[in-house]
C-alpha cells in the first residue's frame, strides 16, 4: 500500500470481498518513493479498513536491484525501465516472500491488470486491464507464472480512474482526490543524468557528437545524457531536426543521424519470461510493444539459445536497448524480456 488512490481501492475491495487482509508499505528510497505522509494515509486506510498496517524497509534491496541497476544501464548505453525491476524483484519478491512468510496466501495491488484462468493457455495467466488507458500489464511481465496464479488486481476490471476513486470516496477517504505519481520515484525533478552523477560522486567526460558517416559534429556533455530518438537538448546547431541514433561507448561518441536510421524490424532480448507458455520453439504470430507507451504492433516471436528473437511486419522507431519488448496474444501477455540487440546495432 503506497498510500495512494489506487493502493487503497484496492485495500477496501478485496477486504470487502471477505479476504483476510494485511496491508503492507514499502519503504523504498528516502522520502523520494515512501513520503511519511504515503505512510501516514496507508496507516488510516487500514485502521479505518480494520486490518494490521505493516512497514518493510526494502531499501537496501530498491538500491541493490533498481537503482545500481539504473546506473549501470546509462554507462552501459541502455535506457533502462526502473518500474519493471521494482515490481520484479521488490513488489512481487521480496513482499511476496514478506506475505508467504506471514501466512497470507494472495498478494493483492492498485495494478490495472487482470490474473484469471485462460481456457487456451489451460492456466492463470496476465492480461490487459479494461481501461486501455490505465493498463500496466506492460511492466509487470517479469511475474513468474506461480507469482501470476497467486496475484490479484481488483482495478484491472475497472472501466474508468473515476469508478476507482468512488470506491474510497463512498467510504469517506479524505484522500480520494489525491493526484497520481509521475515518473521515476527516485528522479522526482526528471534530470536522471543529475542524478546519477550526485549518487555516484562522479563526472562523466565530453565527447563528440559525429553523423553516421563520422563526420565531427560537436561536443556532448556526457554519453549518460543521451537516449536513443532524442531530438531535443542536443546543443547544436544543425540544419535540420536530427536525432540520437547510436552511442559508441569505446569511443565516447554520440551519433546523430535522419529520423528514417532510427527505424529497424529485429530486436533481441535477454532475460526472458514467459508466463503464458512454457516456450516458444516456432516463430508465433503475436502483437509486441518496446516501451510502456505504445501500441502494440503485428510481429513474430521466437526463442532462440536463450533469447527472445522479434521481427515486426513493419520497422520500428527508436528501439531502444535496456528497455523491455513484451508480447501479446490478445489481451494474453505472453511475455518478454529486455532489448539487448537490434538489427542496428
Amino acid at each position: 500500500m503506497s498510500g495512494g488512490v489506487d493502493s487503497s481501492a484496492c485495500a477496501t475491495i478485496v477486504k470487502n470481498e471477505g479476504y483476510e487482509c494485511l496491508g503492507a508499505t514499502m519503504r523504498l528510497h528516502g522520502a523520494s518513493c515512501t513520503t511519511e505522509t504515503d505512510i501516514k494515509d496507508a496507516e488510516s486506510v487500514c485502521q479505518k479498513l480494520k486490518i494490521p498496517h505493516h512497514v518493510v524497509d526494502f531499501s537496501e534491496d530498491f538500491q541493490k536491484y533498481v537503482i545500481d541497476n539504473f546506473i549501470s544501464a546509462y554507462e552501459n548505453g541502455a535506457t533502462p525501465n526502473p518500474c519493471i525491476e521494482c515490481n520484479f524483484h521488490l513488489k512481487f519478491d521480496k513482499l511476496f516472500d514478506y506475505a508467504t512468510e506471514l501466512g497470507y496466501e494472495y498478494v493483492a495491488t492498485g495494478h490495472y491488470a487482470i490474473t484469471e484462468y485462460d481456457e487456451k493457455y489451460g492456466r492463470v495467466v496476465l492480461k490487459k486491464a479494461k481501461n486501455t488507458k490505465k493498463d500496466q500489464s506492460y511492466v509487470l511481465y517479469r511475474l513468474s507464472k506461480e507469482r501470476v496464479a497467486k496475484t490479484v488486481f481488483p482495478l484491472g476490471k475497472m472501466e474508468s480512474k473515476d469508478e476507482v476513486r468512488k470506491v474510497l470516496s463512498d467510504l469517506d477517504f479524505e484522500f480520494a482526490d489525491k493526484k497520481e505519481s509521475q515518473d521515476i520515484c527516485f528522479v522526482p525533478d526528471g534530470d536522471y543524468a543529475k542524478f546519477i552523477e550526485n549518487y555516484t560522486k562522479k563526472s562523466y567526460p565530453e565527447g563528440n557528437f559525429v553523423t553516421t558517416d563520422g563526420k565531427l559534429l560537436g561536443k556532448h556533455k556526457g554519453i549518460i545524457r543521451y537516449t536513443i530518438g532524442q531530438r531535443k537538448g542536443l546543443g547544436l546547431a544543425l540544419p535540420h531536426s536530427m536525432y540520437v541514433v547510436g552511442k559508441n561507448l569505446e569511443t565516447n561518441e554520440v551519433v546523430i543521424g535522419e529520423n528514417e536510421d532510427l527505424f529497424s524490424r529485429e530486436l533481441w532480448a535477454d532475460n526472458v519470461n514467459l508466463i503464458a507458455v512454457d516456450s516458444i520453439d516456432t516463430p508465433m504470430t503475436v502483437k509486441a510493444k518496446v516501451r510502456y507507451n505504445q501500441e502494440e504492433k503485428s510481429a513474430k516471436a521466437c526463442l532462440r539459445n536463450g533469447l527472445l528473437h522479434v521481427v515486426f511486419d513493419e520497422p520500428q522507431r527508436a528501439i531502444c536497448k535496456g528497455q523491455s519488448v513484451v508480447i501479446y496474444d490478445g489481451d494474453v501477455v505472453i511475455g518478454g524480456g529486455i532489448i539487448s540487440k537490434t538489427e542496428l546495432d
